[in-house]
């Protein structure tokens, strides 16, 4: 798993709307410094391309079976060859990678939002209610994640929904015990206390200030479980717990292809394993660098 990264805060209120614009000009320069964030940022928007756009470009059958196509190797017709029932590969790592990206995003999404708005909470309100909610994310840390996965997914049945609940219900863990920390340093901060002091409620504290103000650290965490969801929907696909044919995703593909690698038929494996380990590099090199360009920003000031 990727390492969780340390909390970073930036404070944001009412009066500093034109600073934040510079703030965020600041940060984009500081991004655009980083050499490899850069990368990652230019190979993520490449793979979108390629994912969405490409099978506009580049036609192929991915439903119905060609039988009279089987196994062919790279060449004239295939750039990437074909697969053991005859789909183009090539077209295959296109439409695979509209379901990785569309899963991995997707339950980058929904566990980003579900982790800050716990950590946000348990950090805020403290006391009994944190020592119970953390208690909760102690618990299921507790559980190894393989474990979790393999009982999640015999329970849901496999469609994209249940796997994007899956892979979500593993990666929250992390984004909540970040915010949480960054909830715990900001509850002390005077604006915090004024808007307590002035009547407002915790749930108007917590979305307006609290979560605001931890928003550096979300970001950043959030490419990260990007990484993480396309590798946790690769490790179920290679487990055969992904969606049923003719859906696909990159694991699937790797998992297929390598009962045919020992009959020299690498084309079926190296694409989907290069897709996979370039698109989560890259999401992890926007992660450094968002991170890097935090803590430049936090440093000056």
């Amino acid at each position: 798993m990727i390492e969780d990264i340390q909390p970073l805060s930036s404070e944001v209120t009412d009066t500093d709307a034109p600073a934040a614009r510079g703030v965020g000009q600041a940060l984009g320069s500081a991004f655009l410094q980083n050499r490899l964030a850069v990368v990652g940022l230019t190979i993520v928007v490449v793979i979108l391309l390629f994912s969405f756009l490409g099978p506009v470009v580049y036609h192929t059958n991915q439903v119905s079976t060609n039988f009279g196509a089987i196994g062919k190797p790279p060449g004239h017709g295939h750039p990437l060859g074909t697969d053991d029932v005859g789909y183009d590969v090539l077209g295959r790592l296109m439409k695979s990678g509209q379901s990785s990206l569309e899963i991995g995003l997707a339950a980058a999404l929904l566990a980003t939002v579900l982790g800050s708005v716990w950590g946000a909470v348990a950090g805020y309100v403290g006391g009994a209610v944190d020592a119970v909610m953390m208690r909760v994310v102690d618990s299921i840390l507790a559980i190894p994640p393989l474990i979790l996965i393999l009982l999640l997914a015999s329970v849901l049945k496999p469609n994209l929904p249940a796997l994007i609940l899956v892979v979500a219900v593993v990666a929250w863990l992390a984004p909540a015990r970040l915010v949480r920390g960054e909830a715990i340093s900001l509850r002390t901060r005077e604006y915090v206390q004024e808007a307590k002091g002035m009547g407002g409620s915790s749930a108007w504290i917590i979305v307006r200030h609290i979560l605001p103000n931890a928003a550096g650290t979300i970001v950043v965490q959030a490419t990260f479980e990007v990484a993480n969801a396309i590798l946790l929907l690769a490790g179920l696909s290679y487990l055969g717990l992904g969606p049923p044919p003719p859906a696909t995703n990159w694991g699937s593909m790797l998992s297929n292809g390598l009962n045919f690698l020992y009959d020299g038929k690498w084309w079926l494996v190296y694409p989907a394993g290069a897709a996979i380990v370039v698109t989560v590099l890259a999401f992890n090199f926007i992660g450094d660098g968002l991170r890097a360009a935090l803590e430049v920003r936090l440093r000056d000031r």
